[in-house]
């Protein structure tokens, strides 16, 4: 998909060189077109073999029995294995104890901030906890001004509560993924702490949309933090003037008591049950799991190697900005892992922005939350309940 589909070309061209037996063809789709089009393929029987899909779509595909358990060649390769992998990436692919496909790339929220500002706030580093966190925003708040703010956190993304929510031990959703969670005190509390930055004017209260270059308003110190992606490494050393060069950094996300964890993102590599070529398109996710492609596909994508063993490169050792997503990575946590789940995170994002626009408060949107995510999960609990009544044993039976 994306980007990722234009350099995987050069990258498979070596692949080819080194089993002349298999020949690949690539082929690119739009993000916003990918899932469409992979669903309308399995439908028509005409997946492809191996495909790069969100870890969010993994749950998705599986129960759809789109893709293949990889268990079978997990147990016989001697390239990709758990050991290599972050703790919390691998387990995204992972439904109901088989794993169903490889992480190629990872990405995860960090804090990249404003040394310079943060420093003339007293502070040399971003604070470890939500308390100490509050308190340099609130410092910063006084540097800056009541025009200006401490951290940019987008109304139109629902990840930061997410992350907030799951930070706080928040399962978000409860009895087997089937009812919303989101009423509970981890959610509640956490969702508080969220709300409470844009009442105390600590963030402002709009979508990415509505500021019209965001590098710029950065740069221009409108604020101070920004809760974001590793795709933004490469975008802020381009689009930020190089006086600015020694005067951000990045730094991995707080927590309630301590560093906190973020959410797991990323794509995995999965092959489709359809196709004829398994043994071929294993032999592609191998080559493509390697250290050195790892390294190869960073260095053309800007996308962060799922592998550990690619990070002992300098690219990564000599650059903090990028070691504060090392430490991070070691702290995620997949989102829940079913198919009803984008869907429930859309409605996160708008009942989050209902909030701090003033419509309901804190208690009116995470009940209309749980609402939402129990009316979704509707289907979800019927199918189970229907499961569980069929395994259950007759009375009076004999032996």
């Amino acid at each position: 998909m994306g980007r990722e589909g234009e350099v995987v070309r050069e990258i498979v061209r070596e692949f080819e060189s080194e089993n002349p037996d298999v020949r690949v063809r690539v082929q690119q789709i739009p993000w916003s077109a990918a899932h469409e089009k992979l669903l309308t393929a399995h439908v028509g029987d005409a997946s492809p073999d191996v495909a790069q899909l969100g870890n969010t779509w993994i749950a998705e595909f599986v129960a759809l029995r789109a893709i293949e358990s990889l268990d079978p060649l997990l147990r016989e390769s001697s390239t990709v294995g758990s050991t290599s992998y972050f703790p919390g990436m691998w387990e995204t692919n992972e439904i109901d104890g088989s794993i169903y496909g490889v992480p190629w790339y990872v990405d995860t929220r960090v804090l990249f901030y404003r040394t310079d500002i943060l420093a003339e706030a007293g502070y040399d580093s971003i604070p470890e906890t939500w308390a100490e966190w509050r308190s340099a925003m609130e410092a910063v708040k006084r540097v800056v001004g009541p025009d200006r703010y401490a951290v940019f956190l987008p109304l139109n993304e629902p990840t930061q509560p997410v992350i907030l929510g799951l930070q706080n031990g928040s399962t978000l959703l409860a009895e087997n993924a089937t009812r919303g969670a989101f009423s509970e005190a981890p959610f509640r509390d956490a969702f508080a702490f969220y709300d409470g930055l844009f009442r105390d004017a600590l963030a402002p209260p709009v979508t990415n949309t509505e500021i019209a270059n965001l590098y710029q308003e950065f740069e221009r110190g409108h604020f101070a933090m920004y809760v974001t992606g590793p795709w933004n490494l490469g975008e802020f050393a381009r689009r930020l003037p190089p006086a600015m060069d020694g005067r951000w950094s990045t730094a991995p996300l707080p927590g309630p008591s301590g560093p906190g964890v973020s959410l797991a993102g990323g794509s995995s590599l999965v092959l489709f049950r359809s196709s004829e070529r398994k043994e071929a398109a294993w032999r592609l996710i191998e080559f493509l799991s390697r250290p050195e492609q790892q390294v190869e596909f960073y260095r053309l994508s800007g996308d962060l190697p799922a592998r550990l063993e690619a990070w002992e490169d300098p690219a990564f050792t000599d650059d903090p900005r990028v070691r504060a997503f090392w430490e991070q990575l070691h702290r995620v946590v997949p989102a829940p892992k079913i198919p009803e789940w984008e869907q429930i995170y859309i409605r996160v994002q708008v009942r989050a922005e209902q909030a701090v626009r003033g419509a309901g408060g804190v208690d009116g949107a995470i009940a209309a939350l749980d609402d939402d995510a129990n009316r979704i999960l509707e289907k979800r609990r019927w199918l189970l309940e229907r499961e569980e009544g069929r395994s259950k044993p007759k009375e009076g039976g004999g032996a």
